[in-house]
């Protein structure tokens, strides 16, 4: 076991970001023409930095598995990034949000990254409104904020409820100027399936043509993972069908260190799963948590009644109704963070107040919003006498603007009008806080590979709070790494280009070619996706939302027999040189095999509960999390050593010299 150098630059946290930069070596105009950088992944954190290091002058080359950069996950973001611009004057403040991002990620994060996010946060305002992005904006002219949970103030700014495909637009437009110049060579329907080390150093990527088959050697002076998180080793999850660990997971395997891989987010408003056909799920924004208020029927009875459907909802008086998060939290309310919703919402349920015909689901309920805004209307439009029915009408209208897209989109999922009956929701797979372990320089413990955004894991700590994904992602891309990597790259001016005919590249490539064709030689009989929701329901069952020694060490030795099976009995239909999905498929599923194992490793080790790892064995009186300071203050960065049970543990200490480390509370 070693302990991690992180490269934190002395000084008070206020000035370290700055006094960096004016210390770190820099590349002129004339050397960056000669200098290449590989990204993978165009989402809002590879976008942006392809974008941002090829307008500086390097020739940048991306990768993505879509047909288009703009058909990355990044895309599906609904409700809003996160800035300290204290529009509201309510009382927001650099400090704050840096203060709101490590409480809520239960002092689990590395105090410098977070404030230095917090301290671009307002530049990617600056930024994306530049680039024409559509926020709301409040009556005066000035761009509207709305609040997300775990924090007091609104600094979250959004586009309806499609702030990250607006954002993702402004990006990918940045990336195109790029690409008509010439700076930027985009490889659409390209996977990165490794990455090629000379000297130590990050020089390349091997790559497959998904649409020819084709294996292809890419060339650069460093390279950038920014692939998103792992969620999908869920199998059901709110992300895309395609988002997997795959880059991230190669990089691991040469030497990139993993760190806390059981940190992963369970999203409180997500559409309930309805039956063994869905391949995903759907995210409700938490956006919703503004003025939906969530409850479950305070009666055994009448919770049975509901799922028998012999009651609605909207014949139980208000009495009858439990708004477990205001009964519990009167602080936040409905807006407690993210790992503290979800886990009430599954107390409930398990106690028997679940809603729907599994008893998975609880009520998120607007008609308390819909009179709300209503009366406010008659008031602004004067007028008199106004029936209960008008008020509600006028009401739904102001709500609709708000969010009408999502209540939209969850009728045409569910086939229930969420404007008539409350929506259904129940905590869903979401983000994935651990990811691969960087510096401060965001360089993993590979020379000159870097990684941003969600695969990365230094932000967030165990919890991510509600519209900080594209705040991270941003700033990584726009305003850090353009930094950071000159100070390596300043050692490169005179390197050349990098061959991709040397030993290491060849190696690399036959390795691939070698994983490929004993998938397509396997003569198993059955299919990538029967393995993979084997995978998630043991993740799900046994690495889910709550977790205990007895279940993860079941759960290490079953997916260890999982992935002994699947490649065995794998059958990958179909050609290699060609297009071929259940190839592409096979490869990430194995990947996420041995992620599964190192995840409830993670978590078995890991013997207190923090954010989104809670273990049964670790909580307050009150069912709460239970930390453990004195003894798991640190960041687990896991190093490869050929399987998972053999990943040595290296440890990066935390520690805090401008936050008060306390048990959190959001009563």
């Amino acid at each position: 076991m070693g302990v991690l150098d992180s490269k934190v630059p002395q000084g008070p946290l206020a000035e370290k970001w700055v006094n960096h930069k004016n210390k770190i070596n820099l590349v002129n105009p004339a050397n960056k023409r000669n200098i290449d950088v590989i990204v993978v992944g165009t989402g809002l954190a590879g976008g942006s930095a392809a974008a941002t290091l090829a307008e500086l002058g390097y020739n940048v080359k991306t990768f993505c598995y879509q047909d288009s950069p703009r058909r990355a996950h990044s895309i599906a973001a609904q409700g809003g990034i996160n800035a300290a611009k204290n529009y509201q004057g309510d009382g927001d403040s650099d400090y704050r949000l840096f203060y709101d991002t490590v409480k809520g990620g239960d002092y689990r994060s590395r105090e410098s990254n977070v404030y230095r996010l917090a301290e671009v946060s307002g530049n990617i305002i600056d930024q994306c409104v530049a680039q024409g992005v559509p926020f709301a904006r409040e009556y005066g002219g000035l761009l509207d904020n709305r609040s997300f949970g775990g924090v007091l103030v609104s600094r979250t700014f959004y586009a309806k409820g499609q702030t990250g495909q607006q954002l993702l637009l402004g990006c990918y437009s940045a990336m195109n100027r790029q690409i008509n110049r010439g700076k930027i060579k985009s490889y659409t329907r390209h996977e990165m399936l490794d990455v090629v080390l000379v000297g130590g150093k990050a020089r390349g990527i091997i790559a497959r043509d998904l649409v020819t088959g084709e294996i292809e050697r890419h060339s650069a002076h460093a390279v950038v993972i920014a692939s998103g998180g792992y969620g999908n080793v869920f199998f059901l999850s709110t992300n895309a069908m395609g988002s997997n660990v795959t880059a991230a997971w190669k990089v691991h395997r040469k030497g990139a260190y993993f760190a806390n891989p059981c940190f992963t987010q369970i999203h409180p408003t997500c559409i309930p799963v309805s039956g063994d056909h869905q391949s995903k799920l759907t995210l409700m924004s938490e956006s919703l948590r503004n003025d939906g208020r969530i409850w479950v029927p305070k009666n055994l009875e009448d919770a049975k009644a509901i799922r028998e459907g012999k009651l609605k909802p909207t014949d139980l008086a208000e009495e009858d109704r439990d708004y477990y998060l205001e009964r519990r939290y009167p602080a936040f309310g409905n807006l407690v963070p993210r790992d503290v919703a979800s886990r009430a919402a599954k107390e409930r349920c398990d106690a028997g107040f679940g809603v729907n015909k599994t008893g998975e689901a609880v009520y998120l309920d607007f008609s308390a919003a819909f009179m709300r805004y209503g009366k406010e209307a008659v008031s602004t439009q004067k007028i008199e006498n106004a029936s209960e029915e008008k008020i509600r009408e006028l009401g739904i209208a102001v709500v609709e603007a708000k969010y009408g897209n999502l209540f939209q989109m969850y009728e045409k999922i569910v086939d229930e009008n969420p404007y008539k009956t409350p929506m259904k929701i129940y905590p869903a797979v979401h983000y994935t806080m651990g990811g691969l372990w960087v510096d401060y320089n965001l360089q993993t413990t590979v020379p000159g590979l870097y990684a941003a955004g969600e695969a990365n894991f230094s932000d967030h700590g165990a919890n991510r709070l509600g519209a900080s994904a594209l705040m991270q992602g941003l700033a990584d891309g726009y305003f850090v790494l353009p930094y950071t990597m000159g100070d390596y790259l300043a050692n490169d001016i005179s390197t050349g280009p990098i061959s991709t005919e040397t030993e290491e590249f060849v190696e690399a490539e036959r390795k691939i070619k070698e994983q490929l064709d004993s998938f397509m030689n396997s003569k198993g009989t059955k299919s990538v996706d029967y393995f993979h929701k084997r995978l998630g329901k043991i993740m799900w069952d046994k690495v889910g939302m709550s977790r205990n020694a007895t279940k993860l060490k079941e759960a290490i030795q079953e997916i260890k027999a999982l992935r002994a099976e699947f490649y065995k009995d794998v059958r990958v239909p179909g050609v290699a040189v060609g297009m071929n999905q259940e190839l592409e498929k096979a490869g990430r599923v194995a990947d996420f095999l041995e992620l599964g194992e190192l995840f409830a490793k993670d978590a078995l080790h890991r013997e207190e509960s923090c954010g989104g790892h809670f273990r049964e064995e670790f909580q307050t009186e009150e069912g709460e999390a239970l930390r453990d300071d004195e003894n798991f203050m640190y960041v687990a960065a896991w190093e490869y050593k050929g399987e998972p049970a053999d990943a040595v543990l290296h440890k990066e200490e935390l520690k805090y010299e401008n936050i008060q480390v306390k048990t959190r509370s959001y009563k």
